[in-house]
């Protein structure tokens, strides 16, 4: 391979070397980061020690193979090597498992919207079947009962279906910063006035204006999510705190705080997942699709803001989100 051809790799971000009768005789700098400096010189197949990379490397016409653990366990790369006119190697190896991760997601997430579709709606099915004998349909009480059942499992999966459009829109746009102007505090005190209805939701601020860069319906529903997942699982009629900090740093601290049963500590690393539930059936009691916090997670991110949650066993739940002020704390 030509020297300036050889300088022209260096340039490149995709990992690449030229080998020739076996042998590493140049890779650029990913290619060194990736497996090694000592593979320059090295033999192939003690670089790359892949039976089915090596013969796409070593064959005559080049091609193509897939190997898995390269750089580390569970990495999916695919090896390509092209033959030059010289004679020498020109291998490429690029990272795949990015694109199967993601492949993997969406199939995960298409099997667990399914799921959880299909359970209320087998449900809906099988009452409505009873409730068509003549001899089940024609006793009052049972079919009032079972009309009440059909009716909550409606509104699950319409709650399931609001959601999940609304993690799609989210998503859609997840790479766009918002712009428009959108006061904190007013706002906060709208959505939690949606609250005061047989509900014990107060509002604390040290600050009477906290404005920041935002989507004000996006910011609304974090903080209904938050004030209505706090509602459920707070205890009857236990009180919902909720704060807004802003501070001197130029971000503004919001916290929605509850007096429940609290959280335990090996589900909190994955609580924001979809659809991932600590107390599944208490959660499908309530109403819950399991894809709340993970829309204020994917909000927050679009805001450039942190969300965390910290709870103890007994002792309640606090989720609370920074996000960076537009012109730092006012009020």
């Amino acid at each position: 391979m030509a020297t300036d051809g050889v300088h022209l790799l260096e340039h490149i971000k995709t990992p690449a070397m030229v080998v020739a009768r076996g042998q590493v005789r140049f890779a650029n700098s990913a290619a060194t980061a990736l497996l090694g400096a000592h593979i320059i010189g090295q033999d192939v197949r003690i670089a790359i020690r892949d039976p089915k990379a090596v013969a796409a490397i070593l064959s005559e016409e080049g091609g193509t193979a897939r190997i898995s653990g390269l750089a580390v366990g569970g990495s999916l790369w695919e090896v390509d090597c092209r033959v030059l006119g010289d004679g020498s190697r020109l291998v490429s190896l690029y990272d795949l498992s990015e694109r199967v991760s993601v492949a993997k997601s969406h199939a995960d997430f298409v099997a667990n919207a399914s799921h959880e579709l299909r359970t209320p709606l087998a449900n809906v099915i099988g009452y409505v079947e009873t409730l068509m004998n003549p001899k089940a349909g024609g006793d009052e009480a049972l079919r009032e009962r079972f009309l009440g059942t059909i009716r909550h499992e409606a509104q699950r999966m319409q709650a399931l279906i609001s959601d999940l459009m609304s993690l799609s829109r989210i998503e859609a746009v997840k790479h766009e910063v918002p712009a428009d102007l959108v006061d904190l505090v007013p706002l906060a005190r709208e959505v939690v006035g949606e609250f005061r209805d047989g509900s014990h939701v107060t509002l604390h601020t040290n600050c009477d204006s906290a404005p920041l860069s935002g989507d004000r319906g996006q910011l609304a529903q974090v903080l209904r999510n938050l004030i209505d997942n706090a509602l459920k699982y707070g205890g009857p009629d236990g009180p919902v705190e909720v704060s807004i900090e802003a501070a001197q740093t130029g971000w503004v601290l919001v916290c929605v705080r509850d007096h429940g049963e609290g959280i335990a500590p090996e589900h909190l690393p994955r609580i924001t997942e979809r659809f991932y539930r600590a107390d599944a059936s208490r959660s499908r009691a309530a109403g819950g699709t399991g894809l709340g916090l993970s829309i204020v997670k994917h909000i927050v991110e679009r805001h450039r803001g942190r969300f965390d949650i910290e709870s103890r066993l007994g002792n309640g739940t606090s989720a609370s989100l920074m996000l960076p002020l537009r012109d730092g704390p006012a009020g």
